[in-house]
């Protein structure tokens, strides 16, 4: 039975769901950030899904980063699943801007973390979530 890692549990916000995953907000409003994560018990890696979810899970990758990249304008979408804290496959998709405050270097780690809070995360999930269901499958 699928069940989301606790550590991504509370570093994150749920959106939505799409066919194969949960479309997770990272609560760190310094990016425009996002995480996919296949509803699929035990996975660590993208080369563990099978053909059709394979084929699922990149189509979605596609519409997070069209939904971000039309909602925020950025000068650059990161994909990437790493896997190396936490086991539980999970995509994230990042919406980069060369005045970002980690531009050109990966995000993680670079700023400290700033959680959305009352009127933002509601405003955020709001926009968000609208921009994800037009984009969904």
């Amino acid at each position: 039975m699928f069940a989301l890692h606790p550590a991504l549990a509370a570093d994150t916000i749920e959106i939505v769901d799409w066919p194969l995953s949960k479309i997770l907000l990272m609560d760190d409003a310094t990016y425009p950030w996002l995480i996919l994560v296949p509803a699929r018990p035990g996975l660590t890696g993208l080369h563990e899904l099978g053909p059709s979810d394979g084929q699922i899970m990149m189509d979605e990758i596609q519409r997070a980063s069209g939904a971000l990249k039309n909602l925020y304008k950025p000068d650059r979408i990161n994909v990437a699943a790493l896997g190396n804290v936490v086991e539980q496959l999970h995509v994230h998709v990042i919406a980069r801007f060369t005045s970002d405050g980690a531009w050109p270097a990966p995000v993680w780690g670079a700023q400290p973390r700033r959680p959305y809070g009352g009127d933002a995360l509601a405003e955020i999930r709001a926009t968000l979530g609208a921009s994800l269901k037009e984009y969904a499958p």
